[in-house]
């Protein structure tokens, strides 16, 4: 995503319309060019890139949107590294200790480094040389860092990734959105939801999966101290929300005038026609190790049950519920299983909630023993759902147990 400073938006009325790049020769000739670049300064160090990308830069009237897409390479496709014989802290300390028996001169620094080289190159069991030591004082500067790996995209990838980024900018100071998602398949539904918990976004769901969905989600502004971390979980959402095939957003926007210091409201609308391309995968098969590690295990148990990723969504008042599992038996009963590890007490009271709610009998709970229910506040009294508890690992026999 992009900083602030690199957002670049009009405004029509109250609504706020955030800048987009055409995808076409021109445009990909200039992001073709500023890929050459990294592919060039890769082995060099973040200094020497950003003098090449100054010069690429120039007195282009559009500077802020090269470097946008700059921006964008060096976070999300480079990686960059403190290339040093040893921790250039400690390395310092090492030099200067030695330097300092010395008279200052020329010879004198040559002396130093190649004695230091000597020493780290009897420690280390490897070759190390005075300019390796030179290079390594200060490799922990940012301007130092060495760009040592670059996955280069396509140029319609990074316009794309640009495109993409300019609009998730608008959700960093989104006082309220208003999801509308309509009926697509179970599937997706899921993947929203689960976004939606990962993210940790404070959310109010109506509706079902066979009319669809309506999700309220406060922004960061609405709390009682705007947090500019709240507004990047908004932002991140809505590259997920490109993998639900029917939806359509509105969002109200605050902002402080910078003249006046008053609070002004803007607002922005998106639906699934609106071009946009997702970077992120179509969802991966499990959300934590826990669920894996059960799921593999099941493999191996010879039972008849028959255990289901799938599971239908449970619609309770303001919210849905989304078990990790479903259990099948061929003779048509079925469970759904919820597994609840390692959590904060805020999410358990919420979950023990939901269960509640949801008022389904054939639920089935598998709780960490590690969980303090007790300082959240917590009982698994008069729950309406079966328990088994497990330490580290959900065990398999104990569910077929429970069922049996």
């Amino acid at each position: 995503m992009l900083p602030t400073d690199l957002l670049i938006s009009r405004q029509n009325g109250e609504e706020i319309i955030p800048k987009r790049l055409l995808i076409n020769n021109q445009t990909c000739a200039m992001a073709a060019e500023l890929i050459h670049c990294f592919i060039e300064a890769t082995g060099s160090t973040q200094g020497e890139l950003d003098r090449k990308l100054s010069d690429w830069e120039g007195d282009s009237p559009d500077y802020r949107v090269k470097r946008g897409l700059a921006h964008i390479l060096k976070t999300s496709f480079s990686t960059f590294e403190v290339v040093s014989p040893i921790d250039p802290k400690e390395l310092r300390q090492r030099v200067f200790a030695l330097a300092a028996q010395s008279v200052p001169s020329r010879q004198a620094t040559q002396e130093t480094l190649e004695s230091v080289s000597t020493a780290l190159s009897k420690e280390l069991n490897q070759e190390v040389l005075p300019e390796q030591i030179s290079k390594g004082l200060y490799a922990d500067l940012h301007e130092n860092r060495i760009l040592t790996q670059f996955d280069h995209p396509a140029p319609e990838a990074l316009l794309h990734r640009y495109n993409l980024s300019q609009v998730q900018g608008i959700f960093y100071r989104a006082s309220q959105m208003t999801l509308n998602a309509h009926r697509n398949v179970p599937g997706e539904y899921k993947l929203l939801i689960r976004y939606l918990k990962l993210f940790q976004l404070m959310t109010y769901i109506e509706g079902d999966a066979d009319h669809g969905f309506t999700i309220t989600i406060d922004g960061p502004t609405s709390l009682f101290k705007p947090s500019t971390r709240y507004g990047l979980a908004i932002a991140k959402l809505i590259p997920a929300l490109l993998h639900v095939t029917k939806w359509s957003l509105k969002a109200t926007l605050q902002s402080r005038d910078p003249y006046s210091g008053t609070i002004k409201t803007g607002h922005f609308s998106l639906n699934d026609r609106c071009g946009l391309v997702t970077h992120y995968p179509p969802g991966k098969p499990y959300d934590s190790m826990l669920e894996a590690s059960f799921a593999k295990r099941w493999e191996s148990q010879k039972t008849e049950w028959v255990l289901e990723r799938e599971v239908d969504l449970i619609p309770i008042p303001g919210s849905v519920m989304v078990p990790d599992f479903r259990i099948v038996h061929p003779d048509g009963r079925n469970f759904l299983l919820e597994i609840i590890g390692y959590w904060r007490p805020e999410y358990l009271r919420k979950k023990f909630a939901q269960v509640r709610k949801a008022e389904c009998d054939n639920l089935i709970l598998a709780i960490s023993e590690r969980l303090n229910l007790e300082k959240a506040g917590v009982t698994v009294k008069n729950l309406p759902a079966q328990v088994v508890w497990f330490k580290d690992k959900l065990s398999p026999k104990a569910v077929l147990e429970l069922l049996e």
